[in-house]
């Protein structure tokens, strides 16, 4: 039986997080390097993604995200299935583009 396509899943996190002083920026910047040290990769400036072999592993990566998040600022965490990742349309401009490729990582278990 393969991997189902509604029990693999994707975190996204959006996140808006003040820039205007130097320690803020500081913040921010150590919470996208968590994330990336977390095996998120960049869909657009404030929204990291990452693939996730079951419901279980993204629990693992949410509480991980929920540890980091700043004392100030916007964070949002969406799970989606693979299903429903599949249906996401991306466009460069007005062409459509193939979608988004998923980054090459490791998962040991």
């Amino acid at each position: 039986m393969g991997i189902s396509q509604y029990k693999v899943m994707w975190i996204l996190v959006f996140f808006d997080l003040p820039t205007d002083t130097k320690i803020e920026r500081k913040i921010y910047s150590k919470f996208r390097k968590e994330l990336i040290k977390d095996g998120f990769s960049m869909f657009q400036f404030s929204i990291y993604l990452r693939h996730c072999s079951s419901r279980e592993n993204r629990d693992v990566h949410v509480k991980r995200v929920k540890k980091i998040i700043p004392e100030k600022g916007n964070v949002g965490i969406l799970s989606i299935t693979d299903k429903q990742f599949e249906m996401l349309e991306i466009f460069d401009g007005r062409k459509k583009t193939d979608g988004f490729i998923e980054p090459h990582q490791l998962e040991l278990f």
